[in-house]
């Protein structure tokens, strides 16, 4: 008799998997375990063994993977794409094969299904992990058939799984050896930010290898600090000699500025990165490959009511749980002790409270995919219970007034006591931020504490609700009280880091981050987005829990990070401040751009020239495509460069051009007026436009114009570049009476015969020579110094006037040319 079974691979009965072995000791499985949709299987062997009475115990397995990436769209394990979860569980103890039917309630299925070790069977939603009716037959002997029996933990379930395994062997085998694969298994977790965020999470190998003698020894590689797993090098691992890191976690106490001194000490590679501080850790877990994340869902469940006893729900004896203490040796000693007393043969990890999650194994394939497969059944059981999917949120309003953001980014900036940027996002993501900010509840669920601790040093513990000077001044006094009561309880005096807000809730502008870099406001945006999330899923769970202000504040005032503070030095000198350059496509404009962020200011670059656009790609340059005679996009380009930084400090008024020769008699009036509009009128919008913003500017606004020796010293065919150049320098100089009240100075530079410039074409070039009876090799150095010009050397001298040096110059000009016998 044969029997078409639905949804069972294709195995055979084995000790742990349907292929006779463990699917996790080779960190692949075995491919025929992922089997077919149906198969064929004998219902009555010929002599079948007599089995015990099999008993159902779901939490009771070796967990098997979910498929990857390449394996579903080989079209294998069809069952596992479906929208329902499938549910893996064991017979124990073992029977021989024979058709077991199992009943799901309401006894509207029946499942024949061939019993092995492990048998597989889908179920719907209303069952949730629990499985009513269970009915078995075997050689005539019926045992509780058609009774209520219960699995007492949680199946091994996963449905399409929100996290994917992204493993593909084409691209692991261009990573050779145990190091190799290392560094592409971190890069996988890195990837997906459900898991990590930018420097989150850690991962470590242990590999044997010869020392300057020739003796074997095991060395520990451990992500160092300062990488980011999804970018990873082989040289971001720490190569740290495993026997001392070992006895280290054997110690009573040991201070962390002790446990850096002995890991660096323990280092076979003196120039490798610090390791990370979780290095301990990682030495003292029994397996050659261990992952560390903050996977979003995990961290949504722990931090609940009842988050251990949840997590215990999910896991069964699949983890072990870990309460929270603060990383470092601390919690590697108890890692170490309670791994040791509570692992078992199911084992597969292990989940800080309030923290992360771990995997391991033997293959760099195994512990991750065990990680996915852990951080994916966290997320059925969120889906299961209607905290999983959130939204969806409205669109986002019009933009607010720029004068708004500029004006919140100058009290947060005097908050700090430095410049800050300050960036909005204006997308998808902001209007779910919105949505966040307009929740009723959102003073209460909003001023819990961060996600994960070591979020506390991005976004500071608590953001920031609301946009009004007194909320900013009531945030940094809160700020200074909770700093005051925690600091003396430390074991060592702390220095008070700046009280201002890392992340603003705002209704109207939803989710806004401030930061001395670019970078920083990013990183503490991506971290709040997730932290939204892991927020709202909480909710639904019965509320969000975050660690104490005192746990939290032992992280953010940690002896290392305090360190790191104290060894850091003076920042660049435009650290915290907004450019916007026009012309910045090339030439001057695109020095100024480079000079501007070498000096640590974040640029907005404006040009008619679509390739503005891609000109750099860093998180401190926005170029964008602008035609500065249009006043509608001007408007817009301004209202986008305060949008992603927060304001403008620096305005460099470079844009221009420059038409070929023509005397004044043959001069037609639209030529005229098209130099007008381009060199003296577009300068004239943004200045007005940018007024409001560099009033705002916390250290001041500043401006520089980029002049011609054609106006101290102008030459015959080029009277509307003259001209207008010449207007323009009157221009700033009453712009700088006008102003200076106001704390903006502007000056204004005139620079000659710069011939790296869009300006310069080889005609233009030509054709000036050629007015003076010169060469063009003669007429690059017809100067007095006899030296070339180039846009670098205009660009370092705008960004000079711009710093401290100039700083009480303003309606000045200055001649960049290798002097020029006219203008002298």
């Amino acid at each position: 008799m044969k029997l078409t079974i639905e949804g069972v691979g294709s195995a055979t009965r084995g000790t742990s998997g349907g292929c006779g072995s463990s699917p996790w000791s080779s960190g692949r499985g075995c491919s025929a375990c992922w089997g077919e949709r149906s198969r064929e299987v004998d219902a009555h062997p010929k002599s079948p063994p007599p089995p015990p009475k099999p008993l159902i115990t779901p939490a009771l397995f070796s967990p098997r993977p979910p498929p990857n990436r390449e394996q579903r769209e080989k079209g294998k394990n069809p069952d596992l794409r479906s929208p329902l979860p499938a549910v893996l569980f064991r017979l124990h103890p073992p029977v021989a094969p024979a058709v077991h039917p199992i009943v799901l309630e309401p006894g509207s299925e029946v499942l024949p299904l061939d019993v092995m070790d492990e048998v597989a069977f889908r179920y719907g939603e209303p069952l949730g992990f629990r499985i009513p009716v269970i009915a078995f037959e075997h050689g005539g002997v019926h045992t509780d058939h058609g009774s209520k029996v219960s699995g007492d933990g949680p199946p091994l379930g996963y449905a399409s799984p929100m996290t994917d395994n992204l493993w593909n062997d084409a691209e692991a085998a261009g990573y050779p050896g145990d190091l190799g694969l290392r560094v592409y298994t971190s890069r996988l977790l890195g990837r997906d930010k459900s898991l990590v965020l930018h420097g989150g999470g850690n991962t470590s190998v242990k590999v044997r290898e010869p020392n300057l003698f020739g003796e074997e020894e095991d060395v520990l590689y451990v992500k160092g600090s300062g990488w980011d797993l999804e970018t990873i090098e082989a040289e971001g691992f720490a190569p740290v000699r495993l026997a001392p890191a070992l006895r280290l976690a054997s110690l009573a106490r040991l201070s962390d500025p002790q446990m850096v001194n002995e890991l660096r000490t323990a280092m076979t590679r003196a120039s490798a990165p610090m390791p990370s501080v979780e290095a301990i850790l990682h030495a003292a877990l029994p397996f050659k490959y261990v992952d560390h994340t903050h996977a979003d869902a995990v961290v949504t469940v722990t931090n609940t009511p009842g988050g251990e006893a949840r997590v215990r729900e999910i896991y069964g004896g699949s983890v072990v749980v870990i309460p929270y203490v603060m990383p470092g040796f601390d919690l590697a000693r108890l890692c170490a002790q309670r791994f040791a007393a509570e692992a078992g043969p199911e084992t597969v990890g292990m989940v800080l409270l309030n923290h992360g999650i771990f995997s391991f194994g033997a293959t760099a394939r195994e512990s991750y995919e065990r990680m996915i497969h852990l951080v994916s059944l966290a997320e059925v059981y969120l889906k299961r219970l209607g905290a999983w999917e959130l939204g969806p949120f409205p669109e986002p309003a019009d933009s607010v007034a720029t004068a708004d953001l500029a004006r919140l980014r100058h009290e947060i900036s005097k908050a700090a006591g430095f410049p800050m940027l300050l960036a909005s996002r204006r997308n998808a993501r902001n209007a779910r931020s919105r949505a966040f900010a307009r929740r009723p509840d959102a003073a209460a669920v909003s001023q819990q504490g961060p996600a994960t601790p070591d979020h506390v040093i991005r976004t500071k513990r608590l953001p920031l609700l609301g946009r009004n000077p007194e909320d900013v001044e009531g945030y940094a006094r809160a700020y200074r009280d909770y700093f005051s009561e925690y600091a003396p309880q430390a074991a060592s005096p702390k220095t008070i880091l700046d009280p201002a807000p890392r992340v603003i809730l705002d209704p109207e502008l939803g989710l806004l981050t401030a930061g001395r870099t670019a970078k920083d406001a990013a990183i503490a945006a991506e971290i709040y987005e997730h932290t939204m999330d892991v927020i709202e899923r909480a909710e639904r769970l019965g509320g969000y829990r975050a660690l104490s202000a005192r746990d939290l504040f032992d992280v953010e005032y940690w002896d290392l990070e305090q360190a790191k503070l104290a060894k850091a030095g003076k920042p660049p000198v435009f650290a915290g401040e907004v450019a916007l350059v026009t012309g910045a496509a090339s030439g001057i404009g695109h020095a100024c751009a480079d000079s501007l962020l070498a000096r640590g200011a974040a640029v907005v670059g404006l040009d008619v020239d679509p390739k503005i656009e891609n000109l750099l790609a860093r998180p401190d340059f926005l170029g964008l495509r602008c035609d500065v005679t249009a006043e509608e996009e001007l408007r817009r380009a301004v209202a986008t460069a305060v949008e992603a930084f927060g304001g403008v400090d620096l305005l460099i008024l470079n844009a221009g051009i420059f038409p070929a020769s023509r005397r004044i008699a043959d001069l037609p009036l639209a030529e005229w007026d098209r130099v007008m509009r381009v060199n003296l009128d577009a300068n004239l919008l943004l200045l007005r436009l940018c007024h409001p913003l560099l009033r705002l500017a916390p250290a001041g606004g500043r401006v520089v114009v980029i002049g011609s020796k054609n106006v101290p010293a102008p030459g015959p065919g080029a009277a509307a570049y003259s001209a207008s150049k010449a207007a323009l320098q009157q221009l700033a100089r009453v712009a700088a009476l006008e102003w200076g009240a106001d704390g903006i100075r502007i000056n204004t530079l005139h620079p000659n015969a710069v011939f790296d410039t869009g300006v310069w074409t080889d005609e233009v070039l030509a054709s000036r020579a050629a007015a003076y009876g010169l060469t063009v090799a003669e007429y690059k150095t017809h100067n007095v110094l006899r030296v070339e010009v180039s846009s670098r050397d205009v660009a370092e001298l705008a960004a000079e006037m711009c710093g401290p040096r100039f700083a009480k110059t303003t309606g000045a000009w200055l001649p960049v040319d290798g002097g020029n016998e006219r203008v002298i």
